[in-house]
């Protein structure tokens, strides 16, 4: 693939951004890995600004549900799929409207935020497996141009749908992607990056730990290379356009850098 690597220095305000971020999440780094803990990640998310102007109706697409975030002139044929993040354990489409909602708002395009099983109660494949149904009840409601979003563990997912649906359109059985925009995409479930190791202190929430307990919930005894699950395994030839975001405090860096 060719990429085009774009470094931003922080800004004054991102960096006072940043160390509110850490001072809030210090508490709870590495401590939100089970089920117990969505009421508190979703709350976190929740707090997330709505952007103006966005309406929010609750729905299922493909047999999943979620909640399509409406913004006025949105062209019918379009959408925006968002794979929320929660390293496959946690997150949903409720609590991620409102951030999802920034999206729609900036791109004057509809978002269709889906609510993917979580593990461990609904184990791999069942998210890719429900991210394939949206994506069909998108293109069976007449969307035709569909941009896929996510972030986290709904980045690794984004990817592998992107990857799937490419596919499928290679063989004429759907239609084609427009592009992916990922945020600190999780595409190595077997947690192979040196980032792990090297930014373990300055990541504000995450741990290599605690990504190794979501991974075990979400695999179970799949090997963590396998593509499907671990997009960074997986065939890159012939993909559409894919932007990917990550910060350099991450202990997902190397997740991007490597993909």
């Amino acid at each position: 693939m060719n990429s085009i690597d774009i470094h931003h220095p922080a800004s004054a305000i991102d960096q006072q951004t940043v160390e509110t971020i850490r001072a809030q999440s210090a508490p709870f780094k590495g401590m939100m890995t089970g089920p117990e803990a969505r009421p508190g990640y979703d709350a976190m998310i929740a707090a997330i600004p709505a952007a103006t102007g966005v309406s929010y109706t609750e729905t299922s697409i493909g047999g999943i549900a979620g909640h399509w975030c409406h913004v006025p002139g949105a062209p019918a044929d379009t959408a925006i799929l968002y794979l929320h993040g929660g390293g496959y354990v946690l997150g949903s489409a409720l609590a991620y409207k409102s951030f999802a909602s920034q999206f729609a708002a900036r791109a004057g395009v509809s978002v269709f935020v889906a609510d993917y099983g979580l593990a461990p109660e609904s184990p791999f494949p069942a998210g890719l497996d429900d991210a394939r149904a949206v994506w069909r009840g998108l293109q069976a409601k007449g969307i035709k141009r569909i941009v896929i979003v996510g972030d986290s563990a709904g980045g690794g997912l984004s990817l592998s749908l992107l990857n799937w649906a490419s596919t499928e359109a290679a063989a004429g059985r759907t239609l084609a992607p427009v592009a992916c925009v990922v945020m600190s995409p999780w595409t190595d479930l077997a947690l192979t990056g040196s980032s792990y190791a090297t930014r373990s202190e300055e990541d504000p929430f995450v741990t290599q730990a605690m990504l190794l307990t979501c991974a075990d919930m979400y695999l179970g005894t799949t090997d963590p290379k396998t593509a499907e699950a671990s997009p960074i395994y997986g065939n890159l030839a012939g993909l559409p356009p894919i932007q990917m975001h990550v910060g350099t405090s991450e202990v997902l860096l190397d997740d991007t850098l490597n993909y």
